[in-house]
């Protein structure tokens, strides 16, 4: 009896949920993670990185079978170009949020980096739209403004330097 792997699709994208969450695991080690009692700042990424690696492992063994045959869909190309949009939004986002001062670029804060999120990653689907683009970063910036800066009282810069001061 040969185990083979019936969802290759399936396969792959419990391996990548277990290995990240093995990777986020293994980094809340860095942080205090404390007792279910008495949580320390480790304490949440261990518990998430714990479960994306158990779901992961669960999802990619069932996609194991003894059956011959059923070999499922063929995993796909991987999709560069919204791969990149998206990573490249990401990195945007925290680019504009902090600034790189050590390059002279001042950081631009909360709603500017919330409007390059949106507008770059919406640029990894297949029709974007400006319009709707827009629309939807005023949403998650003024989302965002009022849970972290007004419901929990987070102090981090709303505005780019240059207008707020």
């Amino acid at each position: 009896m040969h185990l083979r792997i019936k969802r290759k699709k399936d396969f792959i994208a419990g391996l990548m949920f277990a290995a990240v969450g093995a990777a986020f695991a293994i980094g809340a080690f860095d942080y205090t993670v404390g007792s279910a009692a008495r949580m320390g700042p480790g304490y949440f990424p261990l518990m998430v990185g714990v479960l994306l690696t158990v779901l992961g492992s669960a999802v990619a063994l069932s996609a194991l079978g003894s059956q011959p045959g059923g070999e499922g869909d063929p995993v796909g190309r991987i999709a560069w170009k919204p791969l990149g949009f998206i990573i490249g939004a990401n990195l945007l986002f925290g680019l504009l949020l902090v600034g790189l001062p050590s390059l002279g670029l001042p950081a631009m804060g909360l709603i500017v980096a919330v409007y390059a999120l949106v507008i770059v990653s919406c640029m990894a689907g297949a029709a974007f739209s400006m319009k709707t683009a827009l629309v939807l970063a005023t949403v998650l910036a003024v989302g965002s403004y009022l849970t972290f800066v007004m419901g929990l009282g987070l102090q981090f810069q709303v505005w780019p330097t240059f207008i707020s001061s």
